[in-house]
């Protein structure tokens, strides 16, 4: 990449930042003949493209030898959804795929959640084109996971992200990088860092942004290095004043980090967004590892960002949670709406620890109280400590990461969908995985125990078309069809009231029910579930249904949980169908209430204002483009619901390569 690039735009004064290089020019000295970043791939990276070019060639031969078409097994699912889908014929093709990831020392790359990972569905080009978002973010093609260094920069959110650009499976990971002005609508730009170097050679990981005082910015990332050492290198934007940040430079004298005694060289990534210590002098970052089985976040200190010393004790352990990946901290306030600068500590404020838990790929969050004199971190609830209590999304949901948007005052979350197909099926489309739509996080006051995510509000920018239902009874095992045409990309605001004297009269109904083991909405109880489906078809024999679910103890305490089902999103059977979901806080004299953006082969779905949030990837066959369908429903046995719809059709992001690079 040359040094020299950059985009001339108007001058603004309120975006300014100074010139000044991070390192001193003895420093930009020693990388002054390498600027830019070679595109040139290690050997054993051509040997893997062609492996994988063959591995293509050899799929497609075989799909074409014999393929049966698929019997049309539709059928209609009675009003209480009680019948499952049908098997669908599969062709004779059967593939195991390999692990991705774990042999190199970070998380299982590939889905294995599918019970019939052998069978390959025989995908037509439609069902397959149909599958690919329209307003979330993802790549032209081949594969991307984490979010990584979010910031906000001379008028421009930069995003970038995991990725492989010669496949849609795992390997070869680069940084891409897009930008925009709004969130929603994104422009391509040219990589920002491959792996060319020894101590990223193997990969270039996830890494975050720091934004310093005037402006400048460093990025902390992982390396893979030639010895499969896992270590923290420092990069920084060749030119500040190119608000596109095309081209980064990675300090010669990296790597900054390198595991300490005691910890596995593979167990040493994901370096925070950095905060200032008490002092007001040195800088803070702290990574995830394990010891054992026990997942610790561990501090490192900085006044330079080139040397590191490593705090005594860790900021926070939790036994049996395995190694923590993509680690997260920072402040959320308990007093405003507004986010908090990363550095942000002190009376009104409480911070949330987060870690990806590489042992179950959850993402799992607790609220606590920071003491940076003692580099301590102490959860309000033990019970509800990182990895054994809240997540962030209680569905196909992974590494994420937040930043501090300086221009809004807000805490931007980002998040990795992933996909729950086959490979085969992603090696076919040519892509594989999305990014959530950005989500603001704040503090839940009424609660005091949980944060709020919430889509930011440019999404709504997209929302044409609205259509409104008002009141919709629902009597128990009804359906009802919600007529706005297409019900591929959407938004949805739901309210659901269930009825007082019905209620109040059940003595005990589902104690101990759960969302993901009882059944899905295939299973009726007195008070739940109603919700509503999406991603069905006329016929019901594919649908989604997101719900509602009503437990009730002896002693008159109610229960609500808030489920996602996708046991019968599909007639293919090489794609995942679990039932996600988890309880949710409902306040006295609160509704019920749920927002879900469908787009395409992404549903997600946030319940009581992002108290909980699931998200799902979903794989119709039948309820695509025109076909698919949107219906309320209650599949209660013991009371009537009624449901108040609005909803909008969403309009397409406008996500393409940046003009004229």
């Amino acid at each position: 990449m040359a040094a020299n690039r950059s985009l001339t735009l108007p001058y603004d004064p309120e975006l300014a930042v100074s010139d000044a290089p991070l390192l001193e020019q003895s420093d930009q000295a020693e990388v002054s003949g390498s600027s830019g970043q070679s595109r040139q791939r290690p050997v054993k990276v051509l040997a893997g493209i062609f492996l994988s070019s063959l591995f293509l060639l050899t799929l497609i031969w075989t799909l074409f030898q014999g393929q049966e078409e698929p019997r049309d097994q539709a059928q209609m699912i009675n009003a209480n959804l009680n019948k499952s889908s049908p098997s669908s014929s599969v062709s004779p093709y059967s593939l195991i795929p390999a692990s991705r990831g774990v042999p190199q020392g970070v998380s299982e790359k590939t889905f294995r959640g599918v019970s019939d990972a052998n069978d390959i569905y025989p995908w037509t080009n439609a069902m397959l084109s149909w599958q690919r978002t329209s307003y979330h973010f993802q790549p032209e093609k081949h594969w991307m996971n984490d979010p990584n260094g979010p910031l906000f920069h001379m008028g421009w959110y930069h995003l970038f992200y995991q990725y492989n650009p010669d496949s849609a499976i795992w390997g070869n990971i680069t940084w891409g990088h897009a930008v925009s002005r709004d969130l929603i609508h994104w422009l391509y730009l040219p990589f920002a860092m491959v792996p060319d170097r020894p101590f990223d050679v193997n990969g270039v990981w996830t890494g975050s942004a720091t934004i310093l005082p005037g402006g400048k910015i460093v990025m902390l990332y992982t390396g893979d290095t030639d010895d499969l050492v896992q270590v923290q290198n420092l990069a920084y934007p060749a030119n500040l004043s190119d608000p596109l940040l095309l081209d980064w430079i990675k300090y010669p004298g990296n790597p900054v980090m390198i595991p300490p005694p005691g910890i596995g060289k593979k167990d040493f990534r994901d370096p925070t967004t950095a905060w200032l210590a008490p002092d007001g002098t040195k800088w803070l970052v702290t990574l995830g590892s394990k010891i054992n089985k026990t997942g610790i976040a561990m501090v490192y200190e900085t006044s330079d960002f080139k040397g590191y010393r490593l705090l005594d004790g860790v900021l926070h352990a939790v036994p049996h949670t395995g190694m923590w990946e993509c680690v997260d901290f920072y402040p959320v306030s308990t007093a405003g709406d507004n986010g908090l600068d990363t550095s942000a500590n002190g009376p009104g404020t409480k911070h949330v620890l987060k870690a990806s838990l590489d042992d179950n790929k959850h993402d799992y969050y607790a609220l606590g109280t920071y003491d940076p004199n003692n580099n301590k971190w102490t959860p309000d609830d033990p019970e509800l400590d990182v990895g054994i209590g809240l997540r962030l999304d209680y569905g196909k949901y992974y590494a994420s990461k937040t930043f501090y948007d300086q221009k809004k005052k807000r805490r931007i979350l980002w998040g990795w969908i992933g996909e729950t197909d086959s490979e085969a099926a992603d090696l076919m489309k040519g892509w594989a995985s999305v990014q959530t739509i950005p989500r603001t996080v704040v503090f839940d006051k009424k609660t005091g125990t949980n944060i709020l995510q919430w889509p930011v509000e440019e999404a709504e920018s997209l929302r044409f078309n609205a259509t409104e239902f008002d009141t919709v009874k629902l009597e128990p095992g009804s359906i009802a069809p919600l007529n706005i045409g297409s019900a591929t990309q959407l938004d949805i605001i739901a309210s659901f009231e269930v009825d007082r004297e019905a209620l109040e009269a059940t003595v005990e109904a589902d104690v101990g029910y759960n969302c993901t083991t009882s059944g899905g909405a295939a299973s009726r109880g007195k008070l739940g579930p109603f919700g509503l489906l999406v991603l069905a078809d006329g016929s019901l024999s594919e649908l989604t249904p997101v719900y509602f679910y009503i437990s009730k103890s002896t002693d008159g305490s109610a229960e609500t949980h808030f489920c996602s089902d996708e046991s019968r999103s599909s007639k293919a059977p090489d794609v995942g169908k679990l039932v996600y979901g988890s309880t949710v806080p409902v306040l006295d004299g609160e509704k019920l209430s749920a927002r879900l953006l469908v787009d395409h082969s992404v549903v997600e779905s946030f319940a009581q204002g992002g108290r909980r949030v699931i998200s799902s990837r979903v794989y119709p066959t039948k309820a695509i483009y025109g076909a698919a369908r949107l219906f309320l429903f209650n599949n209660a046995t013991g009371v009537s619901v009624t449901a108040s719809a609005k909803i909008w059709h969403m309009q397409s992001a406008d996500i393409r390569t940046f003009p004229d690079l």
